[in-house]
């Protein structure tokens, strides 16, 4: 990010920098719309990665699963959601469960809710949230 703080904290926008960052992530995501593409990830994560040119953060990013830890490594959501899909997840699915959590919030506690993702959180976003 081109600015020396973060406009809202905890949010990765995704600017020049973050595109130039994201790119093998992206271009690798982006090569999902093919059948045959999609199989050879399954049938060899590792080579796939090899194949796009993949830093180590994002390999480890995309071999842990944690959508957050890939748009902090450059990735954008709408090609990540090619990813997803090879997983059996879906845009939508993840819109409904956490529509689910804020429904749950909204009866329980006034609307608040803080979910942790394990391998860390933003400290800054959570004391904001509380």
């Amino acid at each position: 990010m081109t600015q020396a703080e973060e406009p809202i904290f905890g949010t990765t926008f995704f600017d020049g920098d973050m595109a130039m960052k994201g790119y093998a992530l992206n271009k690798m995501c982006y090569s999902f719309n093919k059948a045959e593409n999609r199989e050879a990830f399954l049938q060899d994560e590792e080579a796939y990665y090899a194949r796009y040119g993949l830093t180590e953060a994002q390999k480890e990013a995309c071999r842990t699963r944690v959508v957050l830890d890939m748009i902090a490594e450059g990735g954008n959501i709408y090609y990540l959601a090619k990813f997803a899909g090879i997983l059996g997840l879906s845009v939508q699915g993840t819109y409904e469960l956490f529509r689910g959590f804020r429904e749950l919030a909204e009866r329980v506690c006034e609307g608040r809710m803080a979910l942790a993702l394990e391998g860390g959180y933003n400290l800054r976003s959570l004391t904001a949230c509380a």
